[in-house]
């Protein structure tokens, strides 16, 4: 049964999510505020987590920060009232996954869950006819167990849509491969949203590859993203 942690301080949402997960087959934690959703992380290690972004304390944005200073592969979920693009942007870059905008259906929010659950169990098949190591330059990727590694330091653990974007830019080696396709591939959507959370993914993986001096992604500016491995 997968356990999921909801941290939500509206007490009518919190139970109303709570009881429709709980039929559906889920295991809930609840949390009233940031601090004890982290305590809570900490002791229950869930399946996934349900963050709401206006919490008091700590809001969601730093509960996702503090958890992925020790876990990034726990998918988050953001619910936010908030949906300019600067918002769901920075919800990514704190760490999170997927959001989803007050109000919403509750069927939404179970696909969502689905969506989330299922991409983790179902990447070791994805790659299961195919290479799983890659090796470019200093920079070892492994896909099963997403992480990359270096040969003068400790491995760095990578987040599901991490593997899958770095993966394919690997696989086309030297190659641009166009923002369009790489959005449908890995996002099912190239919508402009999409597009602003992979700029944030790209820039992740440019920071986990700085210590790789013969690799780099580049950006062709209105094409898309290629990564390129110079002689040494």
């Amino acid at each position: 049964m997968p356990r999921i942690l909801l941290i939500e301080d509206e007490p009518s949402l919190r139970m109303l999510i709570h009881d429709n997960l709980h039929q559906e087959g889920y295991h809930v934690d609840i949390a009233p505020d940031g601090q004890i959703g982290l305590e809570n992380f900490v002791a229950s290690t869930p399946d996934l987590v349900i963050l709401d972004v206006m919490l008091p304390g700590k809001d969601g944005f730093t509960v996702a920060k503090s958890i992925r200073k020790f876990d990034r592969t726990t998918p988050i979920l953001f619910l936010t009232a908030k949906s300019r693009p600067k918002d769901v942007v920075q919800g990514f870059e704190s760490g999170g996954n997927d959001y989803l905008k007050k109000p919403f259906g509750l069927e939404e929010l179970l696909i969502r869950i689905k969506v989330l659950l299922t991409g983790q169990r179902l990447l070791a098949t994805s790659y299961s006819e195919e290479a799983t190591t890659y090796k470019i330059g200093q920079v070892i990727l492994d896909a099963l167990r997403r992480q990359i590694q270096f040969s003068t330091s400790q491995a760095i653990q990578l987040t599901l849509r991490e593997t899958e974007l770095l993966v394919l830019l690997v696989r086309n080696k030297n190659t641009i491969v166009p923002k369009e396709q790489i959005l449908q591939k890995i996002w099912q959507d190239d919508s402009f949203l999409n597009s602003r959370s992979l700029d944030v993914f790209i820039s992740r993986l440019r920071k986990y590859l700085k210590q790789a001096t013969s690799v780099e992604i580049i950006n062709q500016r209105g094409i898309g993203y290629m990564i390129v491995e110079y002689p040494k």
